[in-house]
């Protein structure tokens, strides 16, 4: 599943990504496999999405969060 597809409080751990489309910054910030990721917030029309990556929030395009592969957890 991708992030795109994470309802709004449901978390997850980040299982591969496509470097070539998402952001370099993004990767910096600690979106990176194996670290844990959080839906806080979708903006109206669900797009941007707002994270907690590993504790640090961040917003994303919808259309990147189709390029980043996560499992859900429920911790």
């Amino acid at each position: 599943m991708t992030l795109a597809q994470l309802n709004k409080g449901e978390k997850a751990v980040i299982e591969d990504l496509n470097t070539d489309e998402v952001p370099l910054k993004l990767i910096e910030m600690g979106c990176l496999p194996g670290n844990h990721i959080e839906l806080l917030q979708l903006a109206p029309f669900k797009d941007p999405l707002y994270l907690n990556v590993n504790g640090a929030q961040v917003a994303i395009r919808r259309e990147t969060a189709y390029h980043i592969q996560v499992k859900k957890t429920n911790a």
